[in-house]
């Protein structure tokens, strides 16, 4: 075997594919014809990070988070970001009890397994960066006191354009903390065609069971954790986010998170390709997703109307792919 694809743990793909493919079906049962928007949603569930989903407004965003938040069998919990909306909204409160004399911290709506957040960017930078400690560190720290959050922990939230109206743009730092942006796209005529027959009365999402438990998420999780990724494989990546942070066209390139990130992405992409072992495939595969919200064009970019995603797909043809597989 090369040295690209030497495996030495054992990983039960079976039971990864198993219950990656029992969400992939439940979510495809409500989300008509996109799935390779649900494919990224899973994979992002397995590789323990958090999405963002940016869109026009009623393109299927939140239905997506809702969706795939009930084919779990967790806790889970939304929040619609208002202007209003306060950071101890979202992390908690001590409240001071009267009978016991003592302060008592009630828990936020970040104290869930799959926390949806709609709408993210109509809420102020301040309400934003309450999830920074939450999505990076899965913790929340209220009056000096540390509470961890339960496991798997998920951010699935919604923004609509900038330019919309009444919206505040995400900080670098809180994009840097969603693994993976997709965009829903608007459906087909065969699809929109579809919902409106399906959708017209009942919701499918009604009907929607639990087909797998937040344990089992977990333990997948963790036995992804042990795929096996070559040095050649680690180089690969570092020199990817690296050629970012100097390509003419971007003012920004990708941070070391970023190129953590993408292999954990490209671990789960791979499991559920069913391999054991990462290829340089995997890595460019999610190389968009993953790192087209983490840079900024420069204004000549943009002016010509080279996107982010369009300069990312450069990144990876510019990058030598790793010999020996």
């Amino acid at each position: 075997m090369s040295a690209l694809s030497t495996a030495p743990e054992t990983v039960d793909l079976d039971a990864v594919t198993a219950v990656a493919g029992a969400v992939h079906r439940a979510i495809t049962t409500v989300i008509e014809g996109k799935d390779d928007v649900v494919s990224t949603a899973v994979t992002v569930l397995l590789a323990e990070g958090h999405l963002l989903m940016e869109d026009v407004p009623g393109v299927g965003k939140t239905m997506l988070a809702k969706t795939l938040a009930r084919a779990i069998d967790c806790r889970v919990s939304r929040v619609q970001f208002t202007p209003d909306l306060l950071p101890s909204d979202i992390t908690g409160v001590s409240v001071f009890n009267q009978d016991t004399r003592t302060f008592e911290f009630r828990r936020g709506a970040i104290f869930a397994n799959v926390v949806v957040g709609d709408e993210i960017n109509r809420a102020s930078p301040k309400t934003q960066s309450a999830l920074l400690e939450a999505m990076e560190e899965r913790q929340v720290t209220v009056d000096g006191r540390t509470y961890p959050l339960p496991p798997p922990f998920l951010v699935m939230a919604t923004q609509n354009p900038i330019e919309m109206e009444g919206t505040y743009p995400l900080p670098e730092a809180q994009r840097d903390r969603f693994m993976a942006r997709i965009s829903m796209g608007y459906p087909s005529p065969r699809s929109e065609m579809t919902m409106l027959e399906h959708h017209g009365g009942v919701s499918p999402l009604e009907a929607l069971t639990p087909v797998t438990t937040a344990e089992e998420v977990q333990t997948q999780i963790e036995a992804i954790r042990q795929l096996h990724v070559a040095p050649a494989l680690r180089q690969y990546v570092v020199e990817l986010v690296g050629v970012s942070r100097s390509h003419r066209m971007l003012r920004l390139g990708a941070s070391p998170r970023a190129g953590l990130q993408l292999l954990r992405a490209a671990r789960a992409h791979a499991a559920l390709a069913g391999r054991d072992h990462v290829l340089p495939e995997d890595v460019q595969t999610v190389a968009v997703p993953v790192l087209a919200h983490r840079v900024i064009p420069t204004g000549e970019a943009s002016l010509a109307r080279h996107s982010a995603a369009d300069i990312v797909r450069d990144l990876v043809e510019r990058t030598t792919v790793p010999s020996g597989r």
